[in-house]
């Protein structure tokens, strides 16, 4: 049984959180729905204080050119891996076609989505990654047109972020933020052509406005306040565990951090770690109250609740800080990415190890995995048969209509079994 040293704030205070966000996003796309690019620019003015901007190819020279030579290598780097393992997870997938009785022949296709916006945040932290993981993506993918925004960063565009967009393919760059550039990709203005798909993570503005636009285009995920599970034994060190913890409940104040350990000393030693390196965390402000308030501390009996507690938890980052890692991976069930040992961690694969760190949060871990290459792929059957076939398949196709009592739907069965019962005699 799972005993908690620590618990996250009461589930009330976050569902009037939330309640604030839906309206605002709400109000917003309706007035973008209304108005447009008038509307766009007005809450880009408020609350970014810029008008928003497509940059042209002689913009994104220039602001490549003042890049350091080394960061553009890195960045290259990066999206190598990410692109690389993207197309093995293309190749892992096929066209089909097959016969499944004489004549009849079944298949599916798998076609890129057409036009895709992505979202690349700016906010507190210019998310250079973020590109990589949904621009290079959908590229290797084949998505044919690709609309990327991002917000300014301190009065202008990011210059490495913009050279991640460039680098990584999209094909339209607008310096735009927050719920403002969400709507305009997703319903579209008199200047940004509606998109079919919507992806990359955000604040909770962000992922509101995404969902409220899902149905209307799709999205990749609804991806909330990032989280980091760790799961450690008496193996593990309690250094590692408050810096790992850490280094994702900087990300903002509602970021949970989470740790299930069968080790009581480990347990009973981390509040007094974390506390030692918030006083030195240059993100001590963001951090310490994300642990305040979405922190806690599990203690469990055995390896196996563990993986009851973490598939429990299904959490979107889960670091497995234990003698057997593999383990976790051979019985865990629910998780957006597993990160296992300890010479891995989170940021590898936020930033550049070459696994997509668009990750389910929120317990979403449950029912769906993160972006891959896959998310950006319509799988779309269709059939072709003879008409002997259809002679065959029509007579069941009758009789079963009848049952269902849909006449219109019998009279097409009906109609190939006149037709082509003539012709098979």
């Amino acid at each position: 049984m799972a005993t908690y040293l620590k618990r996250r704030i009461a589930q009330e205070v976050t569902d009037e959180m939330e309640r604030k966000v839906r309206e605002t996003v709400q109000s917003i796309l309706g007035e973008v729905k209304k108005r447009g690019d008038a509307a766009v620019r007005e809450y880009s003015e408020r609350f970014d204080k810029w008008a928003p901007k497509k940059l042209s190819a002689s913009e994104i020279n220039a602001i490549l050119a003042g890049v350091k030579p080394e960061t553009l290598k890195d960045i290259e780097f990066a999206q190598a891996q990410i692109r690389r393992f993207a197309e093995h997870q293309k190749a892992a997938l096929r066209d089909v076609e097959v016969e499944t009785l004489p004549g009849v022949r079944l298949g599916h296709k798998n076609i890129p989505v057409e036009r895709v916006g992505c979202y690349v945040p700016g906010g507190r932290y210019p998310m250079v990654a973020s590109a990589h993981m949904s621009i290079v993506t959908a590229r290797t993918a084949g998505v044919k047109h690709i609309v990327a925004c991002t917000p300014p960063n301190q009065g202008e565009p990011h210059a490495e972020t913009i050279a991640a967009m460039a680098l990584g393919g999209a094909d339209e760059i607008w310096v735009l933020g927050g719920v403002q550039a969400i709507a305009a990709m997703g319903l579209g203005t008199e200047s940004i052509q509606p998109v079919d798909m919507l992806c990359g993570p955000g604040n909770a503005y962000v992922a509101e406005a995404k969902r409220q636009l899902f149905g209307r285009v799709g999205i990749d995920l609804l991806a909330g306040p990032t989280e980091i599970l760790v799961i450690a034994d008496d193996t593990a060190d309690v250094e590692m565990v408050a810096t790992d913890l850490l280094g994702q409940a900087e990300h903002g104040p509602t970021s949970p951090a989470i740790l299930i350990t069968t080790s009581r000393k480990l347990a009973e030693a981390l509040p007094a770690e974390i506390e030692r390196q918030l006083k030195v965390l240059p993100t001590a402000d963001v951090a310490s109250v994300a642990w305040r308030d979405y922190g806690e501390i599990v203690l469990v009996p055995s390896r196996q609740e563990a993986v009851v507690e973490a598939d429990r938890v299904a959490a979107e980052h889960v670091e497995v800080l234990c003698a057997e890692p593999r383990y976790f991976l051979e019985n865990m069930r629910n998780y957006g990415a597993l990160f296992l040992g300890p010479e891995t961690n989170v940021p590898y694969g936020d930033k550049v190890i070459g696994t997509n760190y668009t990750l389910p949060t929120l317990g979403a871990a449950r029912y769906t995995g993160g972006l891959w290459v896959g998310k950006f792929l319509k799988t779309c059957t269709y059939q072709e048969i003879t008409p002997e076939a259809s002679v065959q398949v029509g007579e069941y196709c009758s009789r079963l209509c009848a049952i269902e009592r849909f006449w219109g739907h019998k009279e097409q069965a009906d109609l190939r079994l006149r037709r082509y019962g003539a012709m098979a005699k």
